[in-house]
Protein backbone atom coordinates (compact mmCIF):
# COMPACT_ATOMS: atom_id res chain seq x y z
CA UNK A 1 0.00 0.00 0.00
CA UNK A 2 1.38 3.38 -1.03
CA UNK A 3 0.74 5.66 1.93
CA UNK A 4 0.50 8.88 -0.06
CA UNK A 5 -3.06 10.25 0.14
CA UNK A 6 -4.31 7.33 2.22
CA UNK A 7 -6.38 8.14 5.30
CA UNK A 8 -5.20 6.65 8.58
CA UNK A 9 -6.94 6.72 11.96
CA UNK A 10 -4.61 6.26 14.94
CA UNK A 11 -6.39 5.86 18.27
CA UNK A 12 -4.65 7.13 21.38
CA UNK A 13 -2.28 9.15 19.21
CA UNK A 14 -1.55 12.16 21.40
CA UNK A 15 1.39 10.57 23.23
CA UNK A 16 3.96 7.80 23.24
CA UNK A 17 3.73 5.01 20.70
CA UNK A 18 0.57 6.36 19.08
CA UNK A 19 2.22 9.74 18.60
CA UNK A 20 5.21 8.15 16.86
CA UNK A 21 2.96 6.04 14.62
CA UNK A 22 0.86 9.03 13.57
CA UNK A 23 3.92 11.16 12.87
CA UNK A 24 5.56 8.39 10.84
CA UNK A 25 2.46 7.87 8.70
CA UNK A 26 2.10 11.60 8.11
CA UNK A 27 5.77 11.91 7.16
CA UNK A 28 5.19 9.24 4.54
CA UNK A 29 2.27 11.06 2.97
CA UNK A 30 -0.81 9.77 4.79
CA UNK A 31 -3.67 11.93 5.96
CA UNK A 32 -3.83 11.18 9.66
CA UNK A 33 -6.67 11.36 12.16
CA UNK A 34 -5.00 11.97 15.52
CA UNK A 35 -7.46 10.52 18.00
CA UNK A 36 -7.30 11.49 21.65
CA UNK A 37 -9.53 11.04 24.68
CA UNK A 38 -8.40 13.88 26.94
CA UNK A 39 -5.03 15.24 25.80
CA UNK A 40 -6.23 17.89 23.35
CA UNK A 41 -3.11 20.06 23.52
CA UNK A 42 -0.59 17.36 22.58
CA UNK A 43 -2.93 16.06 19.86
CA UNK A 44 -3.21 19.48 18.23
CA UNK A 45 0.55 19.97 18.48
CA UNK A 46 1.05 16.70 16.63
CA UNK A 47 -1.40 17.77 13.92
CA UNK A 48 0.64 20.91 13.27
CA UNK A 49 3.87 18.91 13.29
CA UNK A 50 2.52 16.50 10.67
CA UNK A 51 1.34 19.37 8.48
CA UNK A 52 4.78 21.01 8.63
CA UNK A 53 6.86 17.86 8.16
CA UNK A 54 7.01 18.17 4.40
CA UNK A 55 6.11 14.59 3.56
CA UNK A 56 2.82 15.62 1.99
CA UNK A 57 0.72 14.40 4.90
CA UNK A 58 -2.26 16.15 6.40
CA UNK A 59 -3.85 15.71 9.82
CA UNK A 60 -6.79 16.51 12.03
CA UNK A 61 -7.38 15.88 15.75
CA UNK A 62 -10.64 14.18 16.75
CA UNK A 63 -11.65 13.63 20.35
CA UNK A 64 -13.28 10.28 21.12
CA UNK A 65 -13.13 7.73 23.92
CA UNK A 66 -13.09 4.51 21.92
CA UNK A 67 -14.10 2.47 24.95
CA UNK A 68 -17.55 3.95 24.26
CA UNK A 69 -19.06 2.37 21.13
CA UNK A 70 -20.93 5.58 20.30
CA UNK A 71 -17.70 7.59 20.49
CA UNK A 72 -15.90 5.02 18.34
CA UNK A 73 -18.62 5.30 15.72
CA UNK A 74 -18.43 9.09 15.84
CA UNK A 75 -14.67 8.94 15.35
CA UNK A 76 -15.07 7.00 12.12
CA UNK A 77 -18.05 9.11 10.98
CA UNK A 78 -16.08 12.32 11.46
CA UNK A 79 -13.11 10.81 9.63
CA UNK A 80 -15.32 10.13 6.63
CA UNK A 81 -16.83 13.61 6.85
CA UNK A 82 -13.39 15.24 6.93
CA UNK A 83 -11.34 13.09 4.54
CA UNK A 84 -13.98 11.14 2.61
CA UNK A 85 -12.59 7.66 3.30
CA UNK A 86 -10.61 5.46 5.69
CA UNK A 87 -7.82 3.20 4.48
CA UNK A 88 -5.85 2.44 7.65
CA UNK A 89 -6.95 1.85 11.23
CA UNK A 90 -4.38 1.61 14.02
CA UNK A 91 -5.92 0.42 17.28
CA UNK A 92 -3.39 1.82 19.73
CA UNK A 93 -5.51 3.34 22.53
CA UNK A 94 -5.03 1.54 25.81
CA UNK A 95 -4.57 1.80 29.54
CA UNK A 96 -3.26 -0.31 32.38
CA UNK A 97 -4.21 -0.67 36.04
CA UNK A 98 -1.59 -2.97 37.52
CA UNK A 99 -2.48 -4.92 40.66
CA UNK A 100 -2.13 -8.52 41.75
CA UNK A 101 -5.42 -10.39 41.51
CA UNK A 102 -6.03 -10.35 45.25
CA UNK A 103 -6.18 -6.53 45.02
CA UNK A 104 -7.74 -6.18 41.55
CA UNK A 105 -11.24 -4.73 41.70
CA UNK A 106 -14.01 -5.51 39.23
CA UNK A 107 -13.89 -1.90 38.05
CA UNK A 108 -10.13 -2.22 37.40
CA UNK A 109 -10.76 -5.27 35.25
CA UNK A 110 -13.62 -3.73 33.32
CA UNK A 111 -11.87 -0.43 32.57
CA UNK A 112 -8.84 -2.10 31.00
CA UNK A 113 -10.84 -4.69 29.04
CA UNK A 114 -13.26 -2.04 27.79
CA UNK A 115 -10.56 0.20 26.34
CA UNK A 116 -7.76 -2.19 25.41
CA UNK A 117 -9.92 -4.95 23.89
CA UNK A 118 -13.49 -3.79 23.33
CA UNK A 119 -12.35 -0.44 21.93
CA UNK A 120 -10.61 -2.32 19.11
CA UNK A 121 -13.82 -4.10 18.15
CA UNK A 122 -15.83 -0.88 18.33
CA UNK A 123 -13.58 0.97 15.89
CA UNK A 124 -13.26 -1.99 13.51
CA UNK A 125 -17.03 -2.46 13.56
CA UNK A 126 -17.48 1.20 12.63
CA UNK A 127 -14.79 1.28 9.93
CA UNK A 128 -15.56 -2.06 8.31
CA UNK A 129 -18.45 -0.97 6.03
CA UNK A 130 -16.28 1.77 4.51
CA UNK A 131 -13.25 -0.47 3.96
CA UNK A 132 -15.43 -3.24 2.51
CA UNK A 133 -17.05 -0.86 0.07
CA UNK A 134 -13.63 0.43 -1.02
CA UNK A 135 -12.36 -3.12 -1.45
CA UNK A 136 -9.19 -2.58 0.56
CA UNK A 137 -7.82 -1.55 3.92
CA UNK A 138 -5.22 -2.24 6.59
CA UNK A 139 -5.88 -2.73 10.29
CA UNK A 140 -3.09 -2.97 12.86
CA UNK A 141 -3.88 -3.86 16.47
CA UNK A 142 -1.40 -2.96 19.18
CA UNK A 143 -1.04 -5.91 21.52
CA UNK A 144 1.92 -6.56 23.86
CA UNK A 145 4.39 -9.27 24.76
CA UNK A 146 2.41 -9.40 28.03
CA UNK A 147 -0.50 -10.82 26.03
CA UNK A 148 1.80 -13.63 24.89
CA UNK A 149 3.80 -14.34 28.05
CA UNK A 150 1.67 -12.99 30.92
CA UNK A 151 3.09 -10.78 33.65
CA UNK A 152 2.74 -10.47 37.41
CA UNK A 153 0.18 -7.89 38.43
CA UNK A 154 -1.27 -7.49 34.94
CA UNK A 155 -4.08 -10.06 34.66
CA UNK A 156 -6.49 -7.53 33.16
CA UNK A 157 -3.91 -6.11 30.72
CA UNK A 158 -2.64 -9.57 29.71
CA UNK A 159 -6.18 -10.80 29.08
CA UNK A 160 -7.01 -7.79 26.92
CA UNK A 161 -3.80 -7.99 24.89
CA UNK A 162 -4.13 -11.76 24.42
CA UNK A 163 -7.72 -11.20 23.30
CA UNK A 164 -6.47 -8.79 20.64
CA UNK A 165 -4.33 -11.55 19.14
CA UNK A 166 -7.30 -13.90 18.81
CA UNK A 167 -9.43 -11.09 17.40
CA UNK A 168 -6.69 -10.23 14.89
CA UNK A 169 -6.50 -13.78 13.52
CA UNK A 170 -10.25 -14.16 13.18
CA UNK A 171 -10.66 -10.74 11.59
CA UNK A 172 -7.84 -11.57 9.14
CA UNK A 173 -9.63 -14.75 8.09
CA UNK A 174 -12.96 -13.02 7.63
CA UNK A 175 -11.75 -9.87 5.90
CA UNK A 176 -9.17 -11.31 3.47
CA UNK A 177 -11.88 -11.70 0.82
CA UNK A 178 -12.39 -7.92 0.96
CA UNK A 179 -8.65 -7.26 0.52
CA UNK A 180 -8.39 -5.98 4.10
CA UNK A 181 -5.28 -7.03 6.03
CA UNK A 182 -5.37 -7.38 9.82
CA UNK A 183 -2.14 -7.73 11.79
CA UNK A 184 -0.89 -7.22 15.33
CA UNK A 185 2.25 -5.73 16.83
CA UNK A 186 3.50 -6.81 20.24
CA UNK A 187 5.88 -4.23 21.75
CA UNK A 188 8.14 -4.99 24.65
CA UNK A 189 9.32 -2.34 27.09
CA UNK A 190 9.27 0.96 25.20
CA UNK A 191 10.44 4.41 26.30
CA UNK A 192 7.15 6.17 27.09
CA UNK A 193 5.66 8.24 29.91
CA UNK A 194 4.72 4.98 31.62
CA UNK A 195 8.25 3.57 31.68
CA UNK A 196 9.73 6.97 32.50
CA UNK A 197 7.60 6.98 35.65
CA UNK A 198 9.15 3.73 36.89
CA UNK A 199 11.67 3.98 39.73
CA UNK A 200 15.23 3.88 38.47
CA UNK A 201 16.01 0.60 40.22
CA UNK A 202 13.02 -1.04 38.52
CA UNK A 203 14.15 0.24 35.12
CA UNK A 204 17.59 -1.23 35.75
CA UNK A 205 16.11 -4.58 36.79
CA UNK A 206 13.94 -4.75 33.67
CA UNK A 207 16.83 -3.74 31.41
CA UNK A 208 18.84 -6.71 32.68
CA UNK A 209 15.97 -9.00 31.60
CA UNK A 210 16.10 -7.72 28.01
CA UNK A 211 18.72 -9.48 25.84
CA UNK A 212 19.40 -6.23 23.93
CA UNK A 213 19.90 -4.49 27.30
CA UNK A 214 17.78 -1.44 26.52
CA UNK A 215 14.21 -0.26 26.21
CA UNK A 216 12.86 0.21 22.70
CA UNK A 217 11.87 3.56 21.23
CA UNK A 218 8.39 4.49 19.98
CA UNK A 219 9.92 4.89 16.51
CA UNK A 220 10.81 1.18 16.54
CA UNK A 221 7.13 0.35 16.85
CA UNK A 222 6.10 2.94 14.25
CA UNK A 223 8.39 1.26 11.71
CA UNK A 224 6.80 -2.12 12.44
CA UNK A 225 3.31 -0.71 12.04
CA UNK A 226 4.21 0.81 8.67
CA UNK A 227 5.63 -2.55 7.56
CA UNK A 228 2.30 -4.20 8.43
CA UNK A 229 0.49 -1.63 6.31
CA UNK A 230 2.81 -1.66 3.31
CA UNK A 231 3.19 -5.43 3.01
CA UNK A 232 0.05 -6.37 1.10
CA UNK A 233 0.50 -10.15 1.43
CA UNK A 234 0.79 -10.26 5.23
CA UNK A 235 -2.33 -10.80 7.28
CA UNK A 236 -3.13 -12.53 10.57
CA UNK A 237 0.48 -12.06 11.65
CA UNK A 238 2.02 -10.91 14.91
CA UNK A 239 5.24 -8.90 14.94
CA UNK A 240 7.26 -9.10 18.17
CA UNK A 241 9.27 -5.90 18.66
CA UNK A 242 10.65 -6.47 22.15
CA UNK A 243 14.46 -6.62 22.19
CA UNK A 244 14.27 -10.38 22.76
CA UNK A 245 12.50 -10.24 26.13
CA UNK A 246 10.00 -12.81 24.86
CA UNK A 247 10.60 -15.27 22.02
CA UNK A 248 7.88 -17.49 20.66
CA UNK A 249 8.66 -21.04 19.54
Amino acid sequence: MNLRDTVAVVTGASRGIGNAIAEDLGRNGAKVVVNYAGSQGPAEELVEKIKQTGGGGDAVAIQADVSDPNDAQRLIDQTIEHFGRIDILINNAGTNIDKTMDKLEVEDWQKVIELDLNGCFYTVHAALPHMTEQGNGAIVNMSSFVGEAGNMGQANYAAAKAGLLGFTKTAALELAKSNISVNAVCPGFIETDMTDAMPEDMQEKITKMIPMRRFGKPEDIAQAVRFCIENEYMTGATLDINGGVYMRT
